[in-house]
């Protein structure tokens, strides 16, 4: 056996990686490189949003019906209790308000079901996590995309109660399209902010149904916001209707709805609508990206 030195001896651990051209395993890749394996993997995320939403109602004689007759069901709810009930119309006709109500109901449910399929993103799918390797991220953005699928299945009937109720098609309904993009991104950055916080924290799951119930009576889904707070401090309307959820409502209710004018929207409302959709899908992509080394781990 020789007793001549090795090439290697006093090289650190880190000397010696750096020298072969070893990495960490499952260590986070820069920003950019992640995503360009996010866009590598762009068909997985697709197929696996399809074959999520196909298996959720697998078990239901009534199968992908439920996707329309939940959120039908609670606008019937809502309005019999804030329509019949509570007068939360205050002054719209009934040609306005029911295409009001099914509108925030649909466009809320969409948000909603977002934030609560990120919650479980990671923690839900962890034998998945552990077993392939693949960016996490893919898991929050198929999850939101899954319910964008949802909500334009159910834009039929939004479409049909919206006509039966005398809202016939004109050119604003073109601004459906980038109303949905914009709330699409928004959404999964949301989805991707609380996959990342869910996957440390799993009773995060029950919590979120009480959070996003206060959100969503705060957002206007059952009533106009400006119109039922007009005996209330002008700043405390003006805040509620800048919180995401009411701006993409309200741009759904304007481009949809005969009667519902601009003047219920807030001013610059697109700037807005784009502000938040830009700021919390770019924002939640880098947040979940920091802790990707972490994920399916302890």
């Amino acid at each position: 056996m020789s007793d001549r030195p090795s090439p290697d001896d006093g090289l650190s651990a880190t000397e010696l990686a750096a020298k072969y051209g070893l990495a960490v395993s499952g260590a986070r890749p820069g920003l950019a490189e992640y995503v360009r394996h996010m866009w590598g993997r762009r068909h997985f995320i697709l197929a696996f949003s399809q074959a999520k939403l196909t298996a959720q109602y697998s078990q239901a004689k009534l199968g992908q019906l439920w996707q329309v007759a939940t959120p039908l069901l609670n606008a019937l709810v809502y309005f019999l209790i804030f329509g019949l009930i509570l007068n939360a119309d205050r002054g719209m006709s009934r040609e306005v308000y029911i295409p009001f109500l099914v509108t925030g109901v649909f466009v809320f449910t969409f948000t909603q079901s977002s934030v609560m399929a990120g919650v479980r993103a990671i923690a839900g799918n962890l034998g998945l996590v552990r077993a392939l390797h693949f960016p996490r991220a893919s898991l929050p953005i198929s999850f939101a995309l899954q319910q964008l699928q949802q909500l334009l299945f159910s834009m039929i009937v939004l479409f049909v109660v919206a006509v039966g109720f005398g809202s016939y098609p004109r050119l604003s309904w073109l601004l459906i399209l980038p109303v949905l993009v914009l709330q699409f991104l928004f959404n999964t950055g949301l989805a991707l902010i609380m996959a990342r916080m869910g996957s440390k924290t799993p009773d995060l799951a029950q919590l979120m149904p009480f959070v996003m119930r206060t959100w969503m009576y705060a957002s206007g889904v059952m009533f106009s916001i400006p119109v039922m707070l007009a005996d209330h401090p002008k700043w405390i309307a003006d805040i509620l209707q800048w919180n995401p959820a009411a701006i993409y409502m309200d741009l759904m209710r304007f481009a949809l709805i005969d009667g519902y004018g601009s003047e219920n929207l807030p001013p610059h409302v697109w700037a807005v609508a784009g502000g938040w959709a830009a700021l919390v899908a770019l924002g939640g992509f880098v947040y979940f990206w920091k802790a990707e080394e972490r994920y399916g781990r302890g």
